[in-house]
């Protein structure tokens, strides 16, 4: 038996090593932070603080199994912190098992400073782009991809940019849209544009107000039973698309509530996975 173990052990050991043998990290601002949260500043940096550098960590498919497409993703955490697990990192085999390259991004927390994050994420798509050649990937097929708070981040980056810096796609697992009551995510409100935010700011930054007709095709799957963020921000969102004339699917699984992420214990994990697979065949 114990044999046994030590066998298992070494071979869980090996997985976890050959999944992360393509993974690399880099700063994404290494000549200086262009905006603070406040906190930032500070040094030394302390990740137990999330007084952190932004970096993405870069996972690359096989190069016989790449096909040129890419996801940067914004894990969630109600802007005041970073599920860069189940929502972030163990992602990654996911998508390089289909051939695409995944991109974790690990954004500053804004502390009521919307430019932090926002800026965090372009620059993360910019650093993909650049680098596009080199890592196998085509920079017309860079998605985005946010759960919860980082579906906000996601949606956000989604509706406010340019023709240039639009990602290709989105994907958004139980995100806040919205940032009017009563549907949006207080907490994740609270952190973003603060406690006494104006109601034009909060507009601004409620992405079902914010879709124009070169918002990107996307998909959302949730929870109908999520009383953190409620489904009604999906919804509202899927009816702006339509109105605009965007390609949106939507996926809303009967239970699980809010933030199971790639957890295989999510009753649903199976379905979501496969609709999620499904999905990807339309972005070519």
């Amino acid at each position: 038996m114990k044999k046994f173990v030590l066998l298992m052990l070494e071979l869980l050991t090996f997985c976890s090593i050959n999944a992360q043998q393509n993974a690399f990290d880099i700063d994404l601002w290494p000549n200086g932070l262009p905006n603070s949260n406040g906190i930032d500043k500070t040094q030394p940096y302390d990740d137990a603080k999330l007084n952190f550098k932004p970096s993405i960590r870069v996972f690359l498919p096989d190069a016989t199994k790449a096909t040129g497409r890419a996801v940067v993703c914004c894990p969630g955490g109600g802007y005041t912190h970073l599920a860069t697990g189940h929502e972030g990192y163990d992602w990654a085999p996911f998508f390089n098992e289909r051939g695409i390259a995944f991109i974790v991004l690990k954004y500053r927390m804004p502390h009521a400073n919307t430019d932090v994050p926002i800026s965090d994420a372009k620059e993360a798509l910019k650093v993909v782009r650049e680098n596009a050649q080199k890592w196998g990937i085509n920079p017309q097929k860079v998605g985005i991809m946010g759960s919860s708070a980082g579906g906000h981040l996601a949606s956000t980056i989604s509706t406010h940019s340019d023709s240039l810096t639009m990602p290709a796609f989105q994907i958004l697992f139980y995100p806040v849209i919205t940032l009017n009551y009563p549907y949006t995510h207080q907490g994740s409100r609270h952190s973003l544009i603060g406690k006494q935010a104006t109601e034009e700011i909060a507009n601004l930054y409620s992405n079902e107000k914010q879709v124009t007709s070169q918002t990107p095709p996307t998909i959302m799957l949730l929870s109908d039973d999520d009383k953190a963020v409620p489904s009604q921000n999906s919804v509202n969102y899927y009816l702006a698309l339509k109105q605009h004339g965007i390609k949106a699917t939507m996926h809303i699984y009967p239970s699980g509530g809010h933030g199971w992420g790639s957890r295989e214990n999510f009753k649903y994990h199976k379905e979501m996975t496969s609709d999620l697979s499904a999905w990807l065949e339309t972005i070519k």
